[in-house]
């Protein structure tokens, strides 16, 4: 089965600026845009960040990242295995679920690609994580 066509929401090592930006953004994505992840929680990980679904919570802040068309399919691939996420799979650290993000220009709110910790992940995150306050990756 092919997963939806969508944009990503980064909020971490993705954001220009950061280590991975560079490595897999470049040269492949259309536009990017600050947006906001609402209903989210935002904790420190080793050397990367991981937003666990809070509905009380957030924001959390990042980018909205759209992908040129002919580049969608093997970015996916590419963030998929930066992730080390497999759909389906218990050993995840994230799940890629779909999302509305909130575009910080104009407030709209647009469905897209989001790495979530995964369930026994955010278990652990919530009971002894370091949380990023903020809500920012950049101003941990």
């Amino acid at each position: 089965m092919t997963p939806e066509t969508l944009p990503f929401f980064v909020y971490g090592t993705l954001r220009p600026g950061e280590v991975n930006h560079d490595l897999f953004l470049r040269g492949r994505v259309r536009s990017e845009e600050p947006g906001q992840l609402p209903g989210a929680l935002l904790y420190d990980g080793p050397g990367y960040p991981y937003a666990v679904a809070e509905p009380e919570g957030g924001p959390v802040f990042g980018e909205l990242v759209t992908a040129n068309p002919e580049e969608y399919d093997e970015l996916l691939a590419a963030l998929d295995e930066l992730e080390e996420y497999t759909p389906g799979d218990p050993r995840n650290l994230y799940e890629r679920l779909a999302h509305e993000v909130v575009r910080a220009a104009d407030g709209t709110a647009v469905r897209a690609w989001v790495y979530l910790a995964a369930p026994s992940v955010a278990v652990r995150l919530r009971a002894h994580g370091k949380l990023i306050e903020s809500g920012d990756w950049l101003t941990r």
